[in-house]
């Protein structure tokens, strides 16, 4: 579980796919993570909340207060920051009791370990659609809460003690549920008042072509998409119009402002000329893209790079 926990602004990038925009899904989802031995870079708490895949407000043992990220910084009266700074206190407290109370199961005083924690709820057409909660400890799935029972899995032996705690009132258990069931949504419907227009935003690909040469060895041809979203992109090479067989592709990564990039990468005999074609689509064009490549001139030395202009 702790890849998908580290990487969730990857995880929720393709998985969010938006045939008819305003429609969704839309999620909400809050990722925790304290540490038994905080460092300069890493607090012994931090606190992300997500809308689908982008990251609005964020929280740490240190600075103690939520503060909206991005394009929610401008905007008034999403949150009453003051008061969700004081819930994530005490989030805070209860998830670092957790933690040591694992610790305590193992005896293990020595080293540092984590515990991660992610809940989450979608809706769709204004309905509730999904939810989840769940938790991993060192890297190993811990316990996870199961809404229609209800009840806390354990996914690992020292998990049950965690579970008997949890479950020692009933009520919690009711509570847990309708947090899932009701107050999430109802969070998530109150932040889409704020934020569809970002999420449902079509952003274009900027697309770019290069080719890369070395004497006696293929040539190599890239096509870069960039600054696009949202992050379902199609990319693939074309020669004589058939898809090319030997292609690599690289995942959809962000790039660190709100959008994402991809790039696909073929190799083709020294002596092709082409021309060769890259295909993209995406939501944000009108209809799908095709990029030329086509050698001008006699390939030259190692490291040389032709640009052909979209």
């Amino acid at each position: 579980m702790v890849p998908v926990l580290l990487s969730l602004p990857f995880l929720l990038g393709p998985a969010v796919h938006r045939e008819t925009p305003g429609a969704g899904p839309y999620s909400l989802t809050f990722l925790y993570t304290g540490l038994s031995r905080p460092s300069r870079v890493l607090p012994r708490f931090q606190a992300t909340a997500f809308l689908n895949d982008q990251a609005f407000f964020h929280y740490n043992s240190d600075s103690r207060k939520a503060e909206p990220l991005g394009p929610w910084r401008q905007i008034k009266g999403m949150e009453d920051w003051e008061k969700e700074s004081q819930l994530q206190k005490a989030r805070e407290e209860i998830f670092l009791v957790t933690l040591k109370d694992i610790m305590d199961y193992y005896k293990d005083r020595e080293g540092s370990h984590t515990l991660q924690g992610m809940f989450s709820c979608e809706i769709q057409n204004n309905r509730s659609s999904a939810a989840f909660w769940r938790y991993a400890y060192d890297g190993q799935d811990f316990i996870e809460f199961n809404k229609e029972i209800p009840a806390w899995v354990p996914l690992h032996p020292a998990a049950w003690k965690t579970k008997q705690k949890w479950e020692a009132e009933k009520v919690y258990l009711q509570r847990a549920k309708a947090y899932l069931e009701e107050e999430c949504p109802r969070m998530l419907r109150r932040y889409l008042n704020y934020s569809k227009a970002h999420l449902d935003r079509q952003d274009s690909p900027s697309v770019s072509v290069t080719g890369y040469s070395v004497p006696g060895r293929n040539k190599t041809l890239k096509c870069l998409a960039s600054d696009f979203y949202p992050p379902e992109i199609g990319l693939r090479w074309i020669h004589a119009g058939k898809k090319r067989e030997s292609e690599s592709r690289v995942d959809v990564l962000p790039s660190g402002n709100g959008t994402y990039q991809s790039w696909v990468v073929v190799e083709i005999p020294p002596h092709d000329r082409g021309p060769h074609f890259c295909l993209v689509e995406h939501s944000g064009l009108a209809q799908s893209l095709t990029v030329p490549w086509e050698e001008k001139q006699k390939a030259g030395a190692e490291g040389n790079v032709e640009t052909q202009p979209q």
